[in-house]
């Protein structure tokens, strides 16, 4: 815990640190949470499925246990986890945090988490089951195209920016019309407002060289495939779960499902989890960079030294 409460280490209410898959944000949030008697908080869309702690790279138990560390493998495979969601229970955990006088440390690479926690989220109301089964059954029959089709007549704006094939949010915008009446867009403009102050929040965003992240993930992956990984999704895939579900879409495990189906070799399915956690990657610079300008980009050489100087704390081990 903090001598001088959360506010002592210069006045910071919270520190968000964000970056690309494999650029070492794990490390980094666990040396400052010890450094500062912080709460490390999940700021991850699939960290938060408890049937994927090895191929989403979730902290181990033992690292989980050196701090408090909230939000992660909190939900079912089954679930949605929407960022709506997220958001409700982050509030809950920021509360905990300030309560304990900690200091809350967020820490993920989904762009959507950290911007509803800096500037807010839309006011979508929670959709029930019944529409999502409905709009899911209704893409198995009829295919994703048509129901991009009647999204484009019932929400031009969504069907204009959607593609045609983009299951997910074009089963969310129709979900959305369904149980509302009224189109995303139409929540977009009538947000929720942030949970984060601007003033007092510390946002870094780990920018590690392209070429050393895309080698580091390229080894990490196939470590995970021979490390715990496969059997992870072998125990998801015998569930037999909505496959447009987002833990059933986690990169790398659709690959690894078709390998354990006999569809492609274990070289395929180990290339393919490899170019799909680049390629995001690679989106996950482009999003922060247009989306949260704030977030000021670091080295991670030299991320820690600049937090200590930011927060007046050390956090080498």
């Amino acid at each position: 815990m903090l001598k001088d409460g959360v506010e002592g280490n210069g006045g910071i209410k919270a520190v968000l640190i964000a970056g690309p898959t494999a650029s070492g944000k794990s490390a980094l949030a666990l040396a400052l949470a010890e450094a500062t008697g912080g709460i490390v908080i999940n700021t991850d869309s699939m960290q938060v499925y408890r049937d994927l702690r090895i191929i989403t790279a979730r902290p181990t138990p033992d690292e989980e246990a050196r701090v408090p560390h909230r939000l992660y493998g909190y939900c079912d495979a089954a679930v949605n986890c929407s960022a709506g969601s997220w958001v409700a229970d982050a509030t809950a955990v920021l509360a905990e945090a300030r309560a304990a006088n900690r200091l809350p440390i967020f820490i993920g690479g989904t762009g959507l988490y950290f911007k509803a926690l800096t500037r807010g989220l839309s006011a979508v109301p929670p959709i029930p089951q019944e529409v999502r089964d409905n709009v899911r059954a209704r893409m198995e029959r009829d295919g994703v195209e048509a129901l991009h089709a009647e999204l484009a007549r019932r929400d031009p704006v969504s069907g204009d920016k959607l593609k045609p094939r983009d299951s997910a949010r074009v089963a969310r915008a129709l979900e959305v019309i369904e149980a509302t009446g009224r189109a995303l867009p139409d929540w977009h403009r009538e947000g929720l407002p942030p949970l984060l102050p601007t003033e007092g929040t510390v946002a870094v965003f780990l920018a590690p060289d392209r070429e050393e992240l895309y080698a580091r993930i390229d080894r990490r992956f196939a470590t995970m495939f021979d490390g715990g990984a496969l059997d992870e999704v072998a125990a998801l895939a015998a569930r037999k779960l909505d496959p447009i579900l987002p833990a059933m879409k986690a990169h790398g495990v659709p690959a690894m499902i078709r390998y354990l189906a006999g569809d492609i070799a274990r070289e395929k399915a180990i290339e393919i989890g490899q170019t799909d956690t680049r390629h995001y990657a690679k989106r996950q610079f482009t999003w922060f960079r247009h989306q949260l300008p704030e977030f000021e980009w670091v080295a991670p050489d030299a991320v820690r030294a600049w937090l200590e100087q930011k927060l007046k704390v050390g956090t080498s081990s």
